[in-house]
């Protein structure tokens, strides 16, 4: 009998151009060796151009959905993506809070390009449900600065915005650095009990790029499925998503999605 894959659910929003979302995640969780899960939160019209309507979900559908998969279903460690309202953030809170399992949580509400992916006080509703019951939290600059209530700008205001953050309750904190003044792109910084690391990407890929929070937050979960510890699984999915960046392909006219299905070096 073959045994089962760890299973990684990702909870996000639909991307149909595939460079995102629940899409870019379940392909991020399959090269990575595991069986993914997704519970969408939002629809969006969405190319490689711009993201153009979005259509946020009822909380009610959310909850039904996060219940049927896991009454039957047993995740090894999951990943939360845009979750489009505070009523669906408080949803997932309530879930989170039950379950234990790790949660990496990508805190998403504007995309790189077009529509906002949120509505209401999305701020609030992060700190209050869903910050406490994660294991990672990967904002990147402009969502830590919203999250710790101060402009973050440079690396050491991101190590004030990590401390910040882990003080409303967060395990972990990986403030993805690529627009902050005097560091490469792919400098993020990385603090977990009380110790902050810089972390540098092995290259600097040019380009434009969309999905790669989406793809390094899936592969990070999914190294926590394998047993990794978290330090680990931050690293080995920074360098994989080095990798899946410096070998992407264009697939439209816009932004190139990461090549997630760019071979793993290692085992997660």
């Amino acid at each position: 009998m073959t045994e089962a894959p760890p299973i990684v659910l990702t909870v996000a929003g639909s991307d149909p151009s595939g460079g995102a979302g629940l899409q870019a995640d379940l392909k991020v969780i399959q090269q990575h060796g595991a069986y993914g899960a997704a519970v969408p939160t939002l629809i969006t019209v969405q190319d490689s151009v711009e993201v153009g309507q979005v259509e946020l979900l009822p909380a009610d559908l959310v909850r039904a959905q996060l219940s049927a998969v896991l009454s039957d279903l047993e995740p090894a460690a999951a990943k939360a993506g845009a979750l489009g309202s505070p009523e669906v953030a408080r949803v997932l809170g309530s879930i989170m809070e039950e379950t234990r399992f790790s949660w990496v949580v990508d805190p998403v509400w504007l995309p790189s390009r077009g529509a906002p992916l949120s509505k209401g006080d999305m701020v609030a509703a992060y700190k209050d449900a869903i910050i406490p019951y994660a294991e990672l939290v990967t904002p990147n600059a402009n969502e830590a600065a919203l999250l710790a209530e101060m402009p973050v700008r440079t690396l050491d205001d991101a190590r004030k915005a990590a401390e910040r953050i882990a003080g409303l309750g967060a395990a972990a904190v990986l403030i993805k650095g690529g627009h902050l003044e005097g560091a490469d792109r792919g400098t993020d910084l990385f603090l977990r009990d009380g110790e902050l690391s810089v972390l540098r990407a092995a290259a600097i890929v040019p380009g434009r790029f969309h999905g790669t929070g989406c793809a390094l937050s899936a592969a990070i979960a999914s190294r926590l499925a394998f047993g990794a510890d978290l330090p680990a699984a931050v690293d080995g999915a920074k360098s994989w998503l080095a990798g899946a960046l410096a070998h992407a392909f264009t697939v439209g006219k816009g932004a190139k999605p990461v090549n997630h299905l760019w071979p793993l070096n290692e085992k997660p």
